[in-house]
């Protein structure tokens, strides 16, 4: 099997499990707006739940996992097994204390925070002592779901994917069954999501541990600062934190400036963006967890060809599903909504609020898929910097747009100044990669990309002139769901018609996979 065959099973087994997460999380979402809509409480709830997301994305997935999986790969194909799993019990050990103490420092200061990051929360005393009880109750959460990102690092370099790819599903389980199940019985209802989310963490990580073991792992207690695997990680774990939080710096800009927008501007940005999410996660987030330990062995390898094969190759398959889906949100983004979430406290003027968050986000999503690849090379060439220095320019463009934007399109602005920030990051990443290790066959990637373009506008052209005709808000929600889904499914056979028109090499190798898969 070749390296481009491997990375697209690996991405194919982690799609489907991510798919069946974020269904999941929709459901999630759906109840989520039935019961609070973008009242007070869905607002105190999102805010207190970025910071849940921020440390998670910080220390798990942003830095513990692009730290790990590099030396950790390095050691399965240079030394001896036993080190390895030495090394994993030493991070383990010392995250684990680290965490704990992380979390003690902020349930003590949470209302300190909720003032950085909510400012506008503070004149309605309400809404602000929610946040903070919110937000305490959910901090254990960050050691359980951080512990889960270091368990999947390590089941993917050992070329383990599903597992941990699936697991989210459970914490949306979790929340959901917490929200219809628990919220009922408590005098504030809303606490019962944030003790989902905690739930969920655990169970997130507890179900990744007996596959940890059947590879090999045997949990101890190990605490050794200067061991020079524990070194090298820390060294790469450091800047890849302040480059995801960069990301999330922005996302906290955007909800520091949506708290002083009209009430419901948070829980706007949130749907919204849970919405791109759906497309980004399949894809973008399972190509970019398949290709770091694929391109941190070619790196060990010394397969530098190899390594910008990979990524050409990751690149232009990413685009060829973030720009029909791209197209399909902008055209279908107020039959969604209304479908997914317009009932109980979640009205038509909220609709029109998501419905523009969704648009403008919309725009980057090409950008933020190609960043979960491009950004994967830097770590398994063992640089967490260049992406940090990078990510500073484009949050301080982010910044800029979100006030130059904020005033003439309110929320909306915020979102668009979060597409053109990872747009700008993404070029200046790919430019410095192109003088660091040679061309990438950026001509084949930008013919790829106007192909996929143009087929993309037929098939949006054709989704419009159904909705258009057949789609009636009013309609009963199984009736708008049929018609929703029968659309889509027109669009996904005209788009890989059209590709096949076209000669689209992406979908020719991917229609060559399936065969061989069903030979063999």
């Amino acid at each position: 099997m070749t390296d481009n065959e491997s990375v697209t099973k690996a991405a194919g087994t982690v799609s489907g499990a991510i798919l069946t997460s974020r269904v999941l999380g929709f459901v999630r979402d759906i109840v989520i707006a039935n019961l609070w809509g973008a009242t007070l409480f869905a607002d105190a709830f999102f805010v207190a739940f970025r910071i849940s997301n921020l440390l998670r994305r910080l220390i798990g997935e942003g830095g513990l996992t692009p730290a790990v999986v590099p030396v950790f790969t390095e050691y399965l194909h240079l030394k001896k097994r036993e080190d390895a799993w030495r090394l994993v019990n030493l991070v383990f050990s010392i995250f684990t204390i680290s965490l704990i103490v992380i979390t003690l420092i902020g349930i003590i200061f949470s209302p300190l925070i909720i003032m950085v990051i909510a400012p506008g929360f503070y004149a309605w005393s309400d809404k602000f002592d929610l946040t903070v009880l919110l937000t305490r109750i959910m901090f254990p959460y960050i050691i359980f779901i951080s512990l889960s990102a270091l368990a999947m690092g390590i089941l993917n370099s050992l070329n383990h994917f599903l597992v941990p790819a699936i697991s989210p599903a459970i914490w949306n389980i979790s929340m959901i069954s917490f929200a219809l199940l628990v919220s009922p019985y408590l005098e504030e209802p809303v606490l019962a999501l944030a003790i989902g989310v905690v739930v969920g963490g655990i169970a997130q990580f507890l179900l990744q541990v007996p596959i940890l073991i059947k590879k090999g792992m045997r949990f101890k207690v190990i605490i050794d600062l200067n061991d020079p695997g524990v070194r090298r990680i820390w060294s790469l774990m450091l800047p890849a934190v302040f480059g995801t939080g960069i990301t999330e710096i922005n996302l906290l800009v955007d909800n520091i400036l949506a708290s002083l927008l009209p009430q419901g501007s948070v829980s706007y940005l949130y749907y919204g963006n849970r919405l791109v999410q759906f497309p980004l996660g399949i894809f973008g987030v399972a190509m970019g967890i398949a290709v770091l330990p694929m391109m941190s062995g070619q790196v060990a390898r010394n397969e530098i060809e190899k390594l910008k094969d990979t990524l050409s190759f990751a690149l232009r398959l990413v685009l060829f599903i973030t720009v029909p889906a791209t197209i399909g949100l902008i055209v279908l983004r107020f039959p969604i909504i209304n479908t997914l979430f317009e009932r109980g406290e979640f009205i038509p003027s909220t609709t029109i609020g998501v419905a523009q968050a969704l648009f403008y986000y919309s725009l980057g999503l090409c950008a933020f898929a190609g960043l979960k690849v491009v950004v994967p090379v830097f770590y398994s060439m063992y640089d967490t910097k260049t992406p940090v220095k990078i990510g500073c320019y484009a949050m301080l463009a982010n910044i800029i747009l979100n006030v130059l934007l904020m005033g003439p399109l309110r929320h909306g602005g915020l979102a668009l100044a979060t597409s053109l920030s990872a747009l700008m990051n993404i070029s200046l990443l790919i430019y410095i990669l192109r003088k660091r290790i040679g061309r990438i066959g950026g001509r084949k990637i930008l013919l790829s990309f106007i192909k996929f373009l143009i087929v993309s506008i037929i098939m949006g052209v054709i989704m419009t002139l159904l909705i258009q005709t057949y789609f009636i808000y009013s309609d009963d929600l199984s009736r708008k769901v049929f018609i929703l889904l029968s659309t889509v499914i027109v669009a996904v056979v005209l788009y890989i018609l059209l590709s096949l028109i076209v000669r689209s090499e992406e979908l020719l190798f991917l229609l060559r996979l399936v065969r061989e898969r069903r030979r063999s």
